[in-house]
């Protein structure tokens, strides 16, 4: 009768392990640290932006997002470029997944425009100007088994200089970002 139980034990020591491993391996994937990200509406519009993400732990990621547009005609925009970190919590059940909100810095470059009134003509110039604005989002993360990513975003910021009479106060971000995390 002992060796029965000693026997059931063993048996149950080693499937619990088996067990162990092969759950740490499918999470293995979830949890690699790196993300590279594009977002696929503003491809459609003229405009491209890429991200590169971080996972400092299951609920929390750092990252930065480069936006500039390539196609004038088909957005209209003065924007002319941003660069803008962020930070990200998690509150889903798979590793840095789910429900999240961030919040974010972004330096930008927009492009004034002033008109003037000379001689009973009007003057038209235009000068890039640079501002900096902080801002919150909120969004949804979604990971495959193979380690694709599929994000939904949206945030809102206010510039914080005004320079040279800049009158754009608040600025936006919104994505449909595809990517792959490794």
């Amino acid at each position: 009768m002992r060796n029965t139980y000693l026997i059931l034990l063993t048996l149950l020591t080693v499937f619990t392990a088996n067990a162990q491993t092969t759950n740490d391996s499918i999470s293995n994937v979830y949890q690699k640290q790196n993300e590279i990200k594009l977002n696929g509406i503003l491809l459609l519009v003229g405009a491209f932006e890429v991200s590169y993400e971080r996972n400092l732990s299951e609920d929390t990621s750092v990252g930065v997002s480069f936006f500039t547009p390539y196609d004038a005609e088909n957005i209209d925009a003065d924007l002319n470029y941003y660069i803008s970190p962020y930070f990200r919590v998690f509150f889903g059940e798979k590793y840095a997944a789910g429900f999240f909100v961030e919040g974010f810095g972004m330096l930008n470059s927009i492009d004034r425009r002033t008109t003037d009134t000379i001689n009973d003509f009007f003057e038209t110039t235009e000068e890039a100007v640079t501002d900096f604005a902080l801002g919150f989002g909120v969004g949804g993360k979604w990971v495959t088994h193979n380690g694709f990513v599929f994000e939904l975003t949206c945030g809102i910021g206010r510039n914080l200089f005004r320079n040279n009479g800049n009158e754009t106060r608040l600025v936006g971000k919104f994505g449909f970002n595809l990517g792959y995390r490794f």
